[in-house]
């Protein structure tokens, strides 16, 4: 089971990279899209786990173009700035699933392999709290760190959005 992954997330990748190996996948890795096509076609891919936003750059228009290429291979789109629009989007231009970061290993696993009986565990299921501070999190990192930016994008005071990142996450 051959797996394209293309995460600009060096650390998320080398993680999810292992994980996969652990259950059978041999990986390649990509963390740019250019050239995507050139240095994957000698893999031949059965799988792409595809970022939405890769550094500045939508991913999103490179979907038919590899679902061009790699006409049997089961394409999922990963990201962390969902909305229904780009998931409508995804899935018009050929890709077969779109996941939100964060997925378990076992719900990208089963994703990957089109398998219909997903169970929803703990791991899937997170707060309102803890979905909020991951998003917080996504902006933060898209504003490099910015806070007074970060408040802007999110239309929050900017002292607010500092007393939510002093408290720690909520996993539950």
């Amino acid at each position: 089971m051959k797996l394209l992954l293309i995460e600009d997330d060096l650390a998320f990748a080398q993680t999810l990279a292992r994980r996969m190996q652990k259950h059978g996948f041999e990986t390649l890795h990509l963390s740019a899209l250019d050239d995507v096509i050139a240095k994957s076609q000698g893999f031949a891919p059965q799988y792409i786990l595809l970022d939405m936003k890769l550094a500045d750059e939508s991913s999103i228009n490179y979907i038919a173009p590899l679902r061009q290429h790699f006409p049997k291979a089961r394409i999922i789109m990963l990201t962390g700035y969902a909305s229904i629009a780009t998931a409508v989007a995804a899935i018009k231009l050929g890709a077969d699933d779109y996941l939100t970061k964060p997925a378990s290993s076992q719900l990208i696993i089963q994703t990957l392999l089109g398998e219909d009986n997903m169970v929803v565990d703990n791991e899937t299921v997170m707060s309102p709290d803890r979905l909020e501070w991951e998003h917080i999190q996504q902006v933060l990192k898209a504003n490099h760190g910015n806070i007074s930016q970060t408040a802007r994008a999110l239309n929050m005071h900017r002292r607010t959005l500092q007393r939510k990142l002093q408290k720690k996450p909520v996993y539950q």
